[in-house]
């Protein structure tokens, strides 16, 4: 199996397609991080889901029709509902319990380097050295602003359980976009987004409730109801949930895993841009170069 589209050059249209998600995603940590005292993290990622799911029926109830394959690759959609759907987003927003959101999301940010190896690794696939050059420039772009622009800053790092979470957050979600270009699906639902993302999710909600079944078995507090955790789940249903797969699966699909792993990098620095509207931190100078850094390493990984 060899990665498409990979050395092709990108049109607007791909890049918007990619460049949408890590804004919703940069989004969901900020929420994800506001609400942790509010609702527990497999809870919440279950709340998240079940409301995406009630919108995604109507749309999408072609994956429910005789022939379209949910039950006969059964196998199939239960794993891509565990790695996307239920490990990824509950190890993100348990990661937010004792991590800030840019850490996470600058955690998620050695995408690329995952992405090449689960690539390499267990799917065949071959890295070519602007892959390479391209994730160089966008880690050093993330390592910029994990220290803050002082490498003296960087030298005392010391990670969190957090950051952990998220380490293994972002290898489940490697495995999952690799898997969205495995051409096992019934053309018909796989041309159908909101089929394709509801077939997922009705099997991701089976591995989320089996989590939150584990997190309250363990004695999570009650969920405290107000009206902004009311409108914080409506967002992270709609936006980085519904909005952010549709786009994301679409964009991979024309770009392949490697190149759509570099615009996750833009993740963080759109999670520095909202925390400093919603937690109040101004951004940096650092955030510049850290941005040149990033786009030039996705210019380079899309080298012909």
């Amino acid at each position: 199996m060899t990665a498409p589209h990979n050395t092709q050059k990108l049109s607007p249209s791909t890049i918007l397609l990619l460049s949408v998600p890590p804004l919703m995603w940069a989004g969901n940590a900020i929420v994800g991080r506001l609400v942790r005292e509010a609702v527990p993290p497999m809870t919440l990622n279950l709340l998240r889901w079940a409301i995406a799911m009630a919108v995604l029926v109507p749309l999408g109830r072609a994956a429910f029709r005789t022939g379209s394959g949910v039950l006969l690759h059964w196998r199939r959609y239960a794993l891509l509902g565990l790695l996307g759907i239920g490990m990824y987003n509950s190890l993100q927003y348990l990661a937010l319990q004792s991590s800030t959101p840019i850490n996470v999301t600058l955690v998620a940010s050695g995408m690329p380097v995952w992405m090449m190896l689960v690539g390499r690794l267990f799917f065949g696939v071959a890295v070519r050295r602007w892959q390479v050059a391209g994730a160089v420039l966008s880690i050093l772009g993330v390592l910029v602003v994990l220290c803050r622009g002082d490498v003296h800053q960087l030298l005392g790092l010391r990670l969190v359980a957090g950051d952990l979470y998220m380490i293994l957050a972002t290898i489940a979600w490697s495995f999952y976009s690799w898997m969205l270009l495995q051409s096992k699906d019934v053309p018909a639902l796989r041309g159908d987004w909101a089929a394709f993302l509801l077939a997922q999710v009705a099997y991701g909600l089976l591995w989320s409730g089996l989590f939150s079944g584990v997190e309250w078995s363990l004695g999570a507090h009650l969920i405290v109801w107000s009206g902004p955790v009311l409108a914080a789940l409506l967002f992270v249903a709609l936006g980085p949930a519904v909005l952010a797969y549709a786009l994301w699966g679409v964009g991979v699909g024309r770009a392949g895993p490697s190149v759509g792993a570099f615009f996750v990098n833009l993740t963080p620095l759109f999670a520095a841009l909202l925390s400093s509207a919603f937690l109040g931190e101004s951004p940096h100078a650092y955030h510049a170069l850290a941005f040149a850094l990033i786009v030039g390493g996705i210019a380079v990984s899309t080298r012909r």
